[in-house]
């Protein structure tokens, strides 16, 4: 089964698509020879992956240096995408930064997280998703967010809150989407594992991660199949790990533990427990 906006006739729009699971993204849109929107902030990478878009077969490209924080610059996007192509029939909203912060820090990192991780998608969904219903194509919402999101580990909490409140905005608008009437665009929510991108200060790829190749095949494919949820392995995390961690954090709430109980110390060896146990 392939979901039907993945076809040739489709318009792709890609945030932080010029480099890492973006490109990815793009390049592997383009071998099904759709049109494509990379959207970036970075003028030299843009054009190096408008190049490298085009030579993967796609029917046509087009880039734009655009502020995904900044509702306005969206905006304009939309404006440009539908007088060229007659709107969007693909949102990626996968631009994202990361960064060192603190429940009680500076704010500024809380600022440039919030802005560009959570209202990037929230602007983007915002702003196109109205035209991509009036359409009436068939056509997808992909929003990029972290299992950090999900589990939210100690030592980034402006990261960990952008992509928590993203997955509940993302369920939200599935949630929207399937019950409004007569369109047919279908919302999902990325999650990828550790990935080899240029978020990863690292001279080479670690045996462990997945290239975003990879990742973005994993994730076709899961949206192919109707999945909301796509939970990226890697090669050194398995789904199991993922879900077993998973369940530990929400019974955190459901077993009144402390909160992320999984770093306390109190919890180190009923943690290692949990996960030794065969299901």
């Amino acid at each position: 089964m392939t979901h039907p906006a993945f076809t040739s006739d489709s318009v792709a729009v890609i945030t932080g698509g010029a480099s890492g699971i973006g490109l990815a993204a793009a390049v592997k849109f383009a071998q099904m020879g759709m049109r494509i929107v990379i959207v970036d902030q970075d003028t030299e990478k843009l054009a190096a992956a408008a190049n490298m878009v085009s030579a993967a077969g796609a029917a046509d490209v087009m880039t734009s240096e655009t502020d995904v924080s900044n509702r306005a610059q969206l905006e304009a996007l939309e404006r440009m995408v539908a007088d060229r192509y007659g709107g969007a029939d693909i949102l990626m909203n996968n631009a994202g930064v990361g960064g060192k912060s603190s429940t009680i820090g500076d704010a500024t990192a809380w600022d440039k997280m919030l802005g560009v991780n959570l209202w990037g998608p929230i602007h983007g969904t915002q702003v196109f998703a109205p035209n991509m219903i009036a359409r009436n194509r068939p056509g997808a919402i992909i929003n990029t967010g972290s299992k950090q999101g999900i589990t939210t580990p100690p030592g980034n909490p402006a990261y960990n809150v952008s992509k928590a409140a993203l997955k509940v905005f993302t369920e939200a608008l599935s949630h929207e989407l399937r019950n409004g009437p007569g369109h047919q665009i279908t919302a999902h929510l990325l999650v990828p594992g550790f990935v080899y991108t240029g978020m990863i200060s690292l001279p080479e790829k670690p045996a462990s991660a997945w290239t975003a190749e990879q990742t973005v095949d994993f994730f076709v494919d899961s949206v192919n199949r109707g999945d909301f949820y796509i939970l990226c392995p890697d090669n050194d995390v398995s789904r199991d790990v993922d879900e077993k961690r998973i369940a530990w954090s929400v019974g955190d709430v459901i077993e009144n533990r402390p909160p992320l109980s999984r770093w306390h110390p109190d919890y180190k060896e009923a943690f290692e427990a949990f996960m030794a146990k065969a299901d």
